[in-house]
């Protein structure tokens, strides 16, 4: 099994009203949570990204944490208060150019000494692109092009120095990009950076099939998690890779209780934790894309229609079907009887694993044995505390079942994940 430890951002999933929450932004935040999940033995440390600060009806949204810091300055940081823990960063394939990205990667693979991942991602909207000098000029159709042929250029450039030290000319005519001249970053301790892909769109489904090392899922249940394990491992064939190349780890969140019925009324409290009122209204506005202020939290549902032009949230994945969104929250409110917070609650602040340390080992292992997953990449709600119960409780479950590391092997991120190092292609 492989652990990976998020820090959490930008999202109703993290608790900042809660007082044992500190800042997103100090450095000490980003080590406590480091060196927490190196303590556990966990593969590596994730880190979003966010290139613009979201915004609501038009204002900064600030009813959960607004803002975060660069992700591979960040990291180059950590590299020198961790020794083995890898350290992944979400950076966006669209903003970025090859050259510029493969050197920074390739640096913090140096400086860690082996750990760095890339967590590619894309965007095409306007929103962000606003903060570029491009704007939204890409169109959506080739972000995914664009993303692959990133990759490819990347990997040219960090094997444009022999595995002996030599540099070689390097030269990419493609149709995003046309460079050529001489890298300035040797070949790294891990050959090249581990290269992680979230997403699980179609379209995203094989850009992790044909280019990436770990693929950053959302699929919470053992049902969904097999059905997107069998489809992602059976396309990686059709680019000459075994299924053992791509490792499959969901983005998940825990509670831990001494009893069944504790765990279930803790992530209860979290849950209204995560759904203040305030908090209700907003997510009803960011699928109704009206001003719905006027409404009662512990009301009911309105009875008007979503704007399906609005534009009232931008920053945020977009609702595909406000309308059919819309339809299945009044379905739920009316045959529970649920209010507005309460149908929020119902819909988006659900915890993946609700149990004792015991319970929650055993169903993850769970996971693992029946290929739904290869591991996980753990959300906790509180900042930067919210992986010492994990780590202190349920590794050490992990450990004696046989299904997790006691120690690290290897001093690399591939040696961690069990993959090989890329065969040089100079």
């Amino acid at each position: 099994m492989h652990l990976a430890a998020h820090f959490p951002g930008v999202n109703s999933t993290t608790v900042w009203t809660d007082p044992r929450s500190r800042s997103q932004i100090e450095f000490s935040s980003f080590e406590h949570l480091a060196r927490t999940a190196e303590r556990g033995r966990f593969d590596f440390f994730f880190l979003a990204e966010g290139l613009r600060l979201r915004e609501h009806r038009g204002r900064i949204h600030d009813l959960d944490v607004v803002g975060r810091p660069e992700s591979i300055t960040l990291l180059n940081a950590l590299a020198a208060v961790t020794d083995r823990l890898g350290l992944a960063a979400t950076v966006n394939a669209t903003f970025n150019e090859p050259y510029e990205l493969a050197r920074r990667l390739a640096t913090l693979d140096h400086l860690s000494a082996g750990r760095a991942a890339w967590n590619v991602v894309t965007s095409s909207d306007a929103f962000t692109g606003e903060n570029f000098r491009r704007g939204g000029y890409l169109d959506r159709a080739d972000r995914y092009t664009r993303a692959a042929e990133f990759v490819a250029t990347a990997r040219e450039l960090w094997d444009s120095w022999s595995p002996d030290g030599n540099p070689r000319p390097f030269a990419h005519r493609g149709r995003h990009f046309d460079i050529a001249g001489e890298f300035t970053v040797p070949r790294s301790p891990q050959g090249h950076p581990v290269v992680i892909q979230a997403g699980d769109s179609d379209e995203g489904r094989e850009f992790a099939a044909s280019s990436a090392d770990v693929i950053f899922t959302r699929h919470g249940t053992l049902d969904a998690g097999r059905a997107f394990y069998a489809d992602t491992k059976r396309r990686l064939a059709k680019y000459g890779r075994e299924p053992s190349e791509l490792k499959i780890m969901p983005g998940v969140s825990y509670v831990l209780g001494d009893t069944a019925a504790d765990a279930e009324e803790r992530a209860a409290v979290i849950r209204e934790q995560q759904v203040s009122p305030q908090n209700a209204i907003l997510a009803l506005e960011q699928i109704w894309g009206r001003d719905l202020s006027s409404y009662d939290p512990d009301g009911p549902l309105p009875e008007i229609d979503p704007d399906p032009g609005s534009d009232v949230a931008q920053g945020r994945v977009r609702v595909a079907d406000p309308a059919a969104v819309a339809a299945k929250w009044r379905a739920l409110s009316q045959q529970k009887g649920l209010s507005i917070r309460q149908t929020v609650i119902e819909t988006t602040a659900r915890q993946s694993f609700i149990g004792t340390p015991d319970a929650v080992a055993a169903e993850l292992h769970e996971f693992v044995r029946t290929d739904a997953a290869d591991g996980f990449i753990l959300v906790p709600h509180l900042t930067p505390g919210g992986l010492d119960d994990f780590v202190g409780r349920v590794v050490p479950l992990l450990q004696e079942r046989g299904v997790f590391r006691t120690e690290y092997t290897g001093p690399t991120l591939r040696s961690h994940l069990g993959l090989a190092e890329p065969v040089w292609k100079g």
